[in-house]
């Protein structure tokens, strides 16, 4: 959903450039509450992984593909507000190295990608674990759940944003039919990674989910015929649990996703590429203005070998956004106050 140059009206891109910056101060202070020693060196990884898995194209309909946006993951792992700045960063970096993402329609890509689907997710997300039983199914459940509508709510914010500025004269209910339509199915898929990946974090590493945090059910044992709580067991101090095998882990899998795996991603249009052709939206689309890049389109300038150049390029773009995210999160962490040094309980292992 990476929207081009030339859809959206200059006013209407100056307008969500507004939006989106405004939501960036506000995450960037929100976030100062999320992270912690904990959560600081994992959310650049987990803007590094959104990158990587960005680049799997997976088909979705007779000619259409589609990719995670991340929202929803980058949300539950790390927190709303810091999922907002891990999926800004990646677009970021996208629209600048890779000419991936019009630069004047940055603004766009930050509000529908990043803040719309990280609120819708995050608040779907919150209302399921409160109904469902707290257990870790209950979780990768309500992540799945949560995913699955993120998606198509973006699919609606630019359906508006285009109502209000688009360039080109196309009647807005056959833009968001096909819009909604195509990005349903593109939700399953993102659920589908999003629930995968919460579920083999929280298997190993429950504490490290903040979504998780604070859910855990007592343990409990039956006595004389009757259940009751397990005394409290002494919290293992965060600095002791070392987080280092998870994060090499999750580098590892990154690499190789956008490294070797992303050589077989689908290479039909994603959904707003199709339904721009199909509708005539890009009828004004306008050159990248980093078009000239050496890594534009996803490929290193000067290497012919198709599979060696997407595959460095991958490799690339993962070190680029581990190194920029890691960056921004360490300083905003730097920055926490003394009040907001308390943070949300920790998940015990039993969810």
């Amino acid at each position: 959903m990476h929207v081009p140059d030339g859809f959206i009206n200059a006013p209407v891109s100056v307008a969500a450039g507004a939006v989106a910056a405004t939501a960036v101060a506000v995450s960037l202070r929100g976030a100062r509450r999320e992270l912690d020693e904990r959560t600081a060196p994992l959310a650049g990884l987990v803007a590094a992984f959104i990158f990587a898995v960005q680049m799997l194209n997976f088909p979705v309909a007779a000619g259409t593909s589609g990719h995670l946006l991340g929202g929803a993951l980058a949300a539950i792992l790390v927190g709303p507000f810091t999922g907002v700045l891990c999926v800004s960063v990646v677009l970021l970096m996208q629209g600048i190295l890779f000419a991936d993402g019009g630069l004047t329609a940055l603004g766009v890509n930050i509000t529908n990608m990043a803040v719309v689907t990280t609120i819708v997710a995050y608040a779907v997300f919150r209302g399921l674990v409160k109904l469902l039983p707290r257990k870790r199914r209950s979780i990768t459940v309500s992540a799945f759940v949560a995913a699955v509508i993120s998606v198509p709510a973006a699919a609606v914010a630019f359906t508006l944003i285009y109502a209000i500025g688009g360039t080109t004269d196309v009647p807005i209910g056959q833009v968001f039919t096909a819009m909604v339509g195509v990005h349903v199915l593109i939700g399953i898929g993102e659920a589908a990674i999003t629930a995968l990946t919460v579920g083999a974090v929280i298997a190993v590493r429950p504490d490290l989910v903040y979504g998780a945090r604070g859910l855990t059910a007592p343990l409990k044992l039956r006595v004389n015929g009757e259940l009751v709580d397990t005394p409290a067991a002494e919290p293992v101090p965060a600095a002791a649990r070392s987080h280092r095998k998870v994060w090499l882990a999750g580098l590892a899998t990154s690499l190789v996703l956008a490294g070797f795996v992303s050589f077989y991603a689908s290479a039909n249009p994603d959904g707003l590429e199709k339904v721009a052709a199909d509708k005539g939206i890009d009828a004004k689309v306008e050159d990248h203005a980093a078009a000239d890049s050496p890594l534009a389109d996803y490929g290193v300038e000067g290497l012919t070998n198709s599979r060696i150049s997407g595959g460095l390029a991958g490799v690339i773009g993962v070190g680029v956004t581990i190194v920029a995210g890691t960056g921004v999160f360490w300083a905003v962490r730097r920055r926490r106050t003394p009040e907001n040094q308390s943070g949300p309980s920790q998940v015990g292992e039993s969810v």
